[in-house]
């Protein structure tokens, strides 16, 4: 074999090696897009749901007013704030006056927005008998409702307390996580619900739609499969 030979047949193994990592690099590149194409349903920092989803509805949940509550109770507001939350969770409780405070400039008969109180928690502290007490305690003016098979604080992926859900006129989901950026209160810089329903009354788009929930984790039951015997 000459030598030029052999450099034509170096250069055919050389080209069919680069057309090798072309056709490779290509096909990863492409189960890439796919993946990021086909990805699974829920936001940063919710597994379950993304903004822009539907809210999950409910009806016939049990409230400190012992009626029966529904999302379409409140059809005729233009958002609706549905908050997980629960009594016995620090951050929680901290909380309870900023919602209050809330309802009080924004809710009400008259106002745009509804504000709907949940907890799932089965725990003794968070009772239903002691709900009842803390929102007579805190005078709560928006519904506070029980729902003890869980339900729909899976349906939102809810995963702390407390943890806000913000729905737009046709009940999409436009923001969710925090209600502001300092639990405590004391230095609060971005009141990310208020900020949400702001841009909301503009046509605005939301600027902040998902931050990531601070608070106690939701304590949902866990299911206890018998022992298998032989």
């Amino acid at each position: 074999m000459t030598v030029a030979h052999s450099l034509l047949s170096c250069g055919n193994v050389f080209h069919w090696f680069k057309r090798r990592e072309i056709v490779l690099i290509t096909a990863l590149l492409g189960g890439f897009v796919f993946l990021c194409t086909t990805r699974s349903s829920g936001g940063e920092f919710n597994a379950v749901v993304s903004i822009g989803d539907t809210a999950p509805t409910w009806k016939d949940l049990v409230g400190v007013d012992d009626k029966l509550h529904s999302l379409a109770d409140v059809a005729d507001k233009a958002f609706v704030l549905v908050i997980f939350t629960c009594n016995s969770c620090p951050y929680a409780v901290d909380y309870e006056s900023r919602f209050v405070d809330l309802e009080t400039r924004l809710g009400g008969a008259a106002g745009e927005l509804a504000i709907i109180a949940i907890n799932v928690n089965l725990i003794e502290e968070d009772r239903f008998a002691a709900m009842k007490q803390r929102a007579k305690e805190r005078n709560f003016q928006f519904p506070y409702l029980f729902d003890e098979s869980q339900a729909i604080a899976k349906a939102y992926g809810a995963a702390r307390t407390p943890e806000c859900f913000l729905l737009d006129g046709d009940r999409k989901i436009a923001y969710m996580g925090s209600f502001d950026d300092d639990s405590r209160g004391l230095i609060v810089t971005h009141r990310y619900v208020e900020e949400a329903i702001e841009s909301l009354q503009n046509g605005a788009p939301v600027r902040v739609q998902e931050t990531p929930p601070v608070g106690c984790a939701v304590r949902y039951s866990r299911s206890r499969e018998g022992r298998k015997t032989s």
